[in-house]
């Protein structure tokens, strides 16, 4: 068995061929006991009827940093020797990986700098000044988690200091591994399937390694989001590639590039890998919790969102879906119910031509919206000299299929002028 130090420094080569071993794994599950918890797998009644499948949650998103996170991180920071440990540690995360480490500094009394990219949710650089108390200083740089990596490795270098690697890296990675024992041992059936989200591999990754010896038959669904699809590019290309640009909506698995050793286990050891759209992920996290009262962030929702991906294939099937964490910032929840109502068909952005004249929106609420058709938006200034003033309006429709008449009865009363859910930069501005 290599020492940490020679683990640190593995070779080209050697990415290529190393996996996590199962004793190991069993050792950092020993090292957490006290720390994270053994998180319940439970039964979801409404998906498993709707699926006609055994439909399991594997609820990381009730650790006490509220993800998967802290188990890596805290195996991680744990295997370094006092010498190591002299000049801290340093991370760099988008949030959920910064609360694991932020939480072990404080359990461990290890000096902690956490580099946190600009658009993390104010929730998180909150969880993890509570989680770090007085051991941890934050740093907020960058516009990706890819840039904020960059900046935390060369402020780590010029510290001396330990990086505590989000994903790549075999601590880590062995740490998110004890999930899969907790899952084997606490299934009362044969896993047929096991659906887990993706940033950048650590914990797919793990659980590779752990179900390939304990539960070889079950089938490893991969799950990214749409905007930041960095596991299926490079699984594509044969070798992990960067993405030019992400959508980071999906904070919590939005990576431009994927680790080495990540890549290397993932590799060959996918069933199917599955992106999905940011507006499915919204509408799930709203099933979960007006189904279910499960408060996840979007990476934890990926799982889920899933199932329809799969559907008939999962039929009669034992599927456990991993609800990797539920750091969501309540301030979000507008952002996310109007990404789901624009994916499912139901919100709709016009430029309406309005005739510059008394009564023309009394005709268009008359002529043109439906019985059950809503203004959500509505935005127009009078124009002089001109017989036509445009205006922004957002509709929100019952059915998706109330849309083809909506645009029937618009344009047929020379209301219609442009549709902005097609043009991407102005829409931006708009929502």
């Amino acid at each position: 068995m290599k020492t940490e130090t020679q683990q640190t420094q593995m070779t080209a080569a050697e990415k290529l061929i190393w996996t996590p071993e199962l004793s190991e794994v069993r050792t950092a599950l020993r090292n957490l006991n006290g720390v994270a918890i053994r998180t319940p797998l439970m039964n979801n009644v409404t998906l498993s009827e709707k699926y006609r499948a055994n439909i399991l949650f594997k609820r990381e998103d009730l650790q006490p940093v509220r993800s998967y996170k802290l188990r890596g991180a805290y195996n991680k920071i744990l295997s370094l020797s006092p010498a190591e440990l002299i000049n801290g540690v340093v991370c760099a995360s988008a949030g959920n990986h910064a609360q694991g480490v932020a939480y072990s500094c404080s359990k461990l009394g290890v000096k902690g700098t956490i580099f946190m990219p600009k658009p993390t949710p104010k929730q998180k650089v909150n969880k993890v000044k509570m989680f770090g108390k007085e051991l941890v200083d934050i740093k907020i740089v960058g516009d990706t988690f890819d840039d904020c990596l960059k900046i935390a490795v060369e402020f780590c270098e010029e510290q001396k200091a330990q990086f505590i690697h989000p994903f790549d890296d075999s601590r880590v990675i062995e740490g998110q591994a004890t999930i899969g024992i907790e899952l084997v041992e606490d299934s009362e059936n044969t896993i047929d399937y096991l659906i887990v989200p993706v940033g950048g591999g650590g914990l797919l990754s793990g659980l590779i390694s752990v179900m390939k010896e304990l539960s070889p038959k079950t089938k490893i669904i991969a799950v990214e989001p749409q905007g930041a699809p960095s596991m299926e590019q490079s699984l594509k290309a044969g070798f992990p590639i960067v993405l030019d640009n992400i959508n980071t909506f999906v904070d919590g698995a939005s990576v431009k590039r994927v680790g080495d050793l990540t890549f290397s286990i993932c590799q060959n050891n996918i069933h199917k890998m599955i992106t999905i759209p940011e507006g499915k992920v919204c509408t799930t996290m709203l099933s979960l919790y007006n189904d279910d009262a499960i408060v996840v962030e979007p990476a934890g929702a990926l799982s889920v969102a899933a199932l329809d991906y799969l559907a008939p294939e999962i039929s009669g099937k034992t599927v456990v879906c991993i609800l990797s964490g539920s750091n969501n910032d309540i301030t979000r929840m507008e952002e996310i119910k109007e990404r789901s109502l624009l994916h499912e068909g139901l919100k709709h952005y016009f430029v309406v031509n309005f005739p510059q004249r008394a009564g023309a929106l009394k005709e268009f609420l008359s002529h043109v919206l439906g019985p059950s058709d809503d203004i959500t938006h509505f935005q127009y200034s009078k124009k002089t000299n001109r017989e036509k003033g445009p205006a922004i309006v957002g509709i929100e429709l019952k059915s998706p299929d109330d849309f083809e008449p909506l645009l029937y009865r618009m344009k047929m009363a020379d209301f219609y002028g442009e549709y902005l859910n097609n043009s991407p930069k102005l829409f931006e501005v708009i929502i």
